[in-house]
């Protein structure tokens, strides 16, 4: 949290309106039984209004949104602020089953120390935070593609029917000279890390089957110092630092999530 990008179903990068999220839903969503694996990038981390879980899953976040605007048959929603692909197996697949028929993920960056590495970034030197980066790195490289396989290979196991749509993560920053924080150097290594960590998650979905939906280019423009992010900046307590907003789920992850259920969908 690529290139060259892995992309197995195409994911619209348009802006889409209302009326056209609404129009992308499958031909008979009351058929749908719907599950929403994963992170907190899943669960709403950073978008407010949370359930009761101490998962904070949010009403903002994309899994509910997409729920509310088309009633799926059923609706499962385990998405869990802070899981790791072992959680997402010890505690999450007990929601699929033979009946699924969409489920989505986002998944991986606990693995690599996301949390930590930003808050190393944030609170030491460049050279503490480029070290950072690189262990997770070589975490992405040696360890990350074998847990996202096991993962991948289980949920297909539950849920063999599942139309799997796997989603990254954005770019935290855009390169500018006008912004306070972070200096270029560190931002410019996070963005790296952001597209070998999504690199790594599109291979592994094209390895299982699964579609891959890409979530960059919509958050272009939209990224820390842009002026006018979808990302939480540093926050206390730190938990939210660095996730979508309301509006990131709403205008960011939505969107791409509908439009690959709408290509899968046919």
């Amino acid at each position: 949290m690529n290139l060259p990008r892995v992309v197995v179903s195409a994911v619209c990068a348009v802006v889409l309106t209302g009326a056209a999220i609404t129009a992308a839903s499958p031909a008979s969503a009351a058929t749908v039984n719907y599950v929403a694996l994963g992170d907190s990038y899943s669960s709403g981390t950073g978008a407010g209004s949370y359930d009761s879980s101490g998962c904070q899953r949010s009403t903002n976040a994309y899994p509910a949104k997409w729920a509310a605007a088309h009633s799926p048959a059923s609706f499962s929603f385990v998405a869990c602020a802070g899981a790791t692909t072992a959680d997402v197996l010890s505690k999450q697949l007990g929601a699929l089953s033979p009946s699924t028929t969409l489920a989505s993920i986002t998944i991986g960056g606990n693995d690599a120390g996301f949390s930590s590495v930003m808050q190393t970034c944030v609170l030491y030197s460049t050279a503490s935070c480029l070290n950072a980066i690189t262990a997770a790195e070589n975490y992405m490289d040696g360890r990350l593609p074998g847990n996202l396989s096991t993962l991948f290979t289980a949920v297909h196991s539950k849920a063999a029917s599942a139309q799997v749509i796997v989603l990254d993560y954005p770019h935290l920053y855009i390169i500018t000279s006008y912004c306070a924080g972070l200096n270029n150097t560190k931002r410019t290594a996070l963005n790296g890390a952001a597209d070998k960590l999504d690199t790594t998650i599109g291979k592994a979905a094209a390895n299982a089957g699964f579609a891959f939906a890409d979530v960059r280019s919509r958050f272009s423009g939209h990224e820390l110092c842009s002026g006018d992010g979808w990302l939480h900046s540093v926050t206390i307590p730190f938990g939210e630092s660095y996730h979508p907003t309301a509006v990131g789920h709403a205008q960011g992850y939505l969107p791409v999530f509908s439009s690959a259920v709408a290509a899968a969908a046919g």
